[in-house]
């Protein structure tokens, strides 16, 4: 590989022969990349999108009109729960850098990207420096400084604010070298050292300063935007609509495209999809889960088309570790508490044997999704070969029967008093609530009653600490979503589970590990990975994280998800599972 890359900075081997070789040995386009990234070869060699930028000119595009079927409530990034927030945030909000399709880190607000030929990241991958774009503005003309990347980190970090970006940070240290120059120093060598915070969106510091902290929740701008991004705010009602106008100062030549931009929530994913495929109403549509056999009928109307885009999106069941039921100072599923039944590894177990994912990906996803028995699925250095999925209901009949549950009269098991009756919750969707219907039928043969609780997404979703419905609260035994990697890297999916990480009453509920399950033995294996700089090494101890959490069977991972969305078909749009969508947004244009 060293070799290889060799041959690559001489100008020897074409970058895309060595991308095509690396997968070839296992790795993905994203991860072959890195190595690049990591070994210095210029970043003038990076691949172009696959539809290059046309337009000539900023805007005359007329209004872009957006579909999410989940509408964002909020427009702060570091309080984004939900993918809805992110996206309604990137509409505005800028990070340093993005990824593109093929793994490539693109500069955004960084005039370029780190790397050991231009002296940006350190020989021994323990500090970085960002240099900034020059000339850039806040959207009320304020100048973009190192100051307000700086700042980011130290607002993010602060325990008061309760950030859900806060782990981005961790163990990172933000140093201003001038106006336009940032040193990101890491607690130890990072093996993937743009982490989460480079593509994370920035807030500008002279609008959220006075709100830091405990009084974080109080700035105007967290629902009236102030950005760097192509689109300015102009109106935002939460759940519903948010609207901007095009930025004349923007700081990329003839962009944005459109003159104006309307995100519009609400529905639900079959009538965004309709919107878009078949009657041309909207340009795109958000998330489109909907049953495979709908969008073939939908596209047939002619008006548009299913994007799938592959990342590192995981669909997957969560039980609950802790007791939804038992109240500790004000909070249910306290971290202290132990589920009553969960408790017990066969009742755990004979729930994993209960899942048909051949069944859910056949009859509902079909190819938007792969059944999987892995949380990590992408890379592919990083995807498990260890798990093997099985669905037997004789088996889990078994397990129960030696594990001394009894049926009763009406069919439930017991034992000690305790009936086999759960509360099995997730958001409001047709495919959802079609996975739920056949997890409920095998558990039902085995003697297992699930009471299906669907909540509308704009609550499910929501970071609103007083809502009981979150899934951030997990007020129920059982639940399902969808994760997001967001990069091409493991280490962000595998922060989920880290014990530091759990929601709670503390946190606002916004930490990343919702399912409260914990392990010393995990968290010593995440720390170990941090700092392995030994690619072989580090793939091995995310294979055993992914393994430790689904083994025990509190994680029950079903499906490896693409990225679906609809565009008319004259919208072009990189859109990339490593990415989200709006955060690509200057790219967009309409074809003449």
């Amino acid at each position: 590989m060293r070799e290889l890359i060799e041959q690559v900075r001489a100008g020897e081997l074409p970058r895309r022969q060595f991308l095509g070789q690396m997968m070839s040995l296992g790795l993905s386009l994203p991860m072959a990349a890195t190595l690049l990234m990591q070994a210095g070869p210029a970043q003038a060699q990076v691949l172009g999108q696959a539809s290059p930028y046309k337009p000539t000119k900023r805007g005359g595009g007329g209004p872009l009109r957006l579909l999410m079927w989940q509408a964002p409530t909020l427009l702060n990034p570091h309080f984004a729960t939900g993918t809805k927030d992110e996206e309604g945030s990137s509409v505005f909000y800028e990070g340093l850098a993005r990824w593109d399709a093929d793994g490539n880190l693109l500069p955004v607000l960084a005039a370029e990207i780190p790397s050991r030929d231009n002296g940006g990241l350190a020989a021994d991958f323990k500090s970085v420096v960002w240099k900034l774009k020059k000339g850039v503005t806040w959207h009320d003309g304020k100048p973009f400084t190192a100051d307000d990347v700086v700042f980011n980190w130290q607002y993010a970090s602060d325990p008061a604010t309760a950030a859900v970006t806060a782990g981005q940070y961790r163990d990172l240290k933000f140093e201003k070298v001038d106006s336009h120059t940032v040193r990101v120093v890491y607690a130890k060598a990072s093996p993937f050292w743009p982490e989460g915070y480079a593509v994370l969106p920035l807030i500008p510091k002279h609008l959220f300063a006075a709100y830091s902290g405990a009084k974080s929740r109080e700035a105007p701008a967290n629902l009236r935007p102030v950005g760097t991004g192509p689109y300015k705010f102009t109106e935002f009602k939460p759940g519903d609509m948010v609207r901007g106008e095009i930025n004349t100062a923007y700081h990329q030549a003839n962009k944005p495209h459109f003159d104006t931009v309307e995100l519009k929530g609400g529905g639900d994913a079959v009538s965004a999809a309709r919107a878009v495929l078949q009657t041309g109403e909207f340009d795109y549509a958000w998330n489109l889960l909907v049953e495979d056999d709908v969008l073939k009928r939908l596209e047939a109307g002619g008006k548009g088309r299913v994007v799938f885009a592959q990342g590192g999106s995981t669909e997957a069941l969560f039980l609950n570790y802790c007791d939804p039921a038992t109240e500790v100072d004000g909070e249910r599923a306290q971290a202290g508490t132990r589920h009553p039944l969960f408790s017990d590894p066969a009742l755990v177990k004979a729930m994993g044997l209960l899942i048909d994912r051949q069944a859910i990906q056949t009859f509902v996803f079909g190819r938007a999704a792969v059944a999987t028995p892995n949380f990590v699925n992408s890379p592919a250095r990083f995807r498990s070969p260890n798990l093997k999925p099985e669905f037997s209901i004789d088996k889990a009949n078994a397990l129960l029967d030696a594990a001394g549950y009894k049926r009763g009269a009406d069919g439930v098991r017991e034992k000690g008093g305790r009936k086999l009756k759960f509360v099995f919750q997730t958001s409001i969707n047709a495919p959802r609530q079609k996975v739920q219907a056949i997890i409920k039928q095998a558990c039902q043969k085995a003697g297992i009653e699930l009471e299906l609780k669907s909540v509308l997404a704009s609550i499910y979703f929501s970071s609103d600490v007083g809502n009981p419905d979150t899934y951030g609260k997990f007020y129920a035994d059982l639940q399902m979503y969808t994760t997001s990697q967001g990069r091409p890297d493991p280490e962000r999916q595998l922060q989920r589970f880290v014990s530091w990480e759990i929601a709670s009453k503390a946190n606002k509920w916004l930490g990343v590990n919702l399912s409260r399950w914990r392990s010393d033995a995990y968290d010593a294996a995440y720390r170990a990975a941090e700092g392995e700089l030994d690619p072989v090494k580090r793939a091995a101890l995310c294979i055993r994280m992914n393994d430790m959490v689904c083994s025990e069977g509190y994680v029950q991972p079903l499906l490896f998800r693409a990225s679906v969305s609809g565009l008319g078909n004259k919208i072009q749009a990189p859109l990339n599972g490593w990415s989200l969508d709006l955060a690509t947004l200057s790219d967009w244009y309409r074809e003449a």
